[in-house]
């Protein structure tokens, strides 16, 4: 008689296997879909969405909505570039100042590694307030309007410092450290060919997390910026729409147009900004996601 095999922990029916891929791609349509939907709504025509309601299939495509926010012109590109150029500079400022700072605090043959440990957990509990802050930035370092008045406040998180020492700790090998020490590289030669490669999910990770807060951060640029030409995306879009609320709560005055009232798109232009604020972070995440699976496959240690 033929023997059977013993059936492994790690195998699944096929019915199971199915099963399981149905429920996935249920949870996946649910997660997806509400941004598809605001996206659909916003290439409504306004007066089809005010007539017949939200529908996944509108009555009537139409781009009044875009067309309306970027009447704006040369101002709304401007504020992209500002957006971008903040996201970018103060994701990699940042991504060097916390990874040097967590690998420095993961040493143990680091003399002050207590210290600035309990520099940086302090920094999460106690904090100056905003007066304090607003005062630094603005009289101290003389920041008000300018570039970098949207990347200094936000360049470190102490939290951040704390999940890359953590992740320092469990997932790159003392040996490897050793290895570096051995063949004579340096602290910094070791630092960057040896565990930075092991270190790219880590890296990925607070890199996503930088690049979303600099990307939707609105509150510096209201209280540090006031010159037209460094505007970032997010603080544009809230002045459009305040624009748009001031204009429909004052509609009762006569001076304004009752053409303008109607033909303003205010459902459909608030989903519209919400897929230019959204969007571009959006269809970034997939090259964050290709790090996440390369670092994983790298290297091994044999001991």
């Amino acid at each position: 008689m033929p023997v059977k095999k013993p059936k492994r922990f790690d195998q699944i029916s096929p019915a199971a296997n199915f099963l399981l891929s149905l429920l996935t791609g249920v949870i996946a349509i649910a997660c997806v879909f509400p941004f598809l939907f605001v996206v659909i709504i916003s290439f409504t025509n306004e007066k089809s969405l005010a007539s017949n309601g939200y529908r996944i299939i509108p009555k009537e495509w139409s781009l009044e909505a875009y067309q309306y926010i970027f009447r704006t012109g040369e101002a709304l590109l401007r504020s992209y570039g500002v957006t971008i150029f903040v996201t970018v500079v103060g994701t990699l400022l940042s991504l060097v100042i916390i990874t040097l700072y967590a690998y420095a605090i993961f040493q143990r043959s680091f003399k002050y590694r207590r210290f600035f440990s309990f520099f940086a957990i302090f920094t999460m509990l106690f904090n100056g307030g905003m007066v304090p802050t607003f005062i630094v930035v603005t009289q101290l370092l003389h920041m008000k309007d300018t570039i970098w008045a949207l990347i200094m406040p936000m360049l470190v998180n102490a939290f951040y410092i704390l999940i890359m020492r953590t992740f320092f700790s469990t997932m790159v090998p003392t040996a490897i450290i050793e290895s570096g020490k051995i063949d004579g590289a340096s602290e910094l030669q070791t630092f960057i060919r040896l565990v930075l490669p092991l270190s790219l999910p880590g890296l990925a990770t607070i890199g996503l997390f930088n690049t979303l807060g600099y990307w939707n951060d609105w509150f510096n640029a209201l209280l540090y910026i006031d010159a037209p030409n460094l505007v970032p995306l997010q603080s544009m879009l809230m002045r459009i729409e305040t624009s748009m609320q001031f204009i429909m709560q004052n509609s009762t005055n006569a001076s304004l147009s009752t053409g303008i009232l109607q033909d303003m798109p205010q459902d459909t232009s608030r989903m519209a900004m919400v897929v230019l604020a959204t969007g571009p972070i959006v269809l970034a995440y997939p090259f964050f996601q290709r790090y996440f699976v390369q670092g994983l496959t790298i290297g091994a240690v044999k001991e």
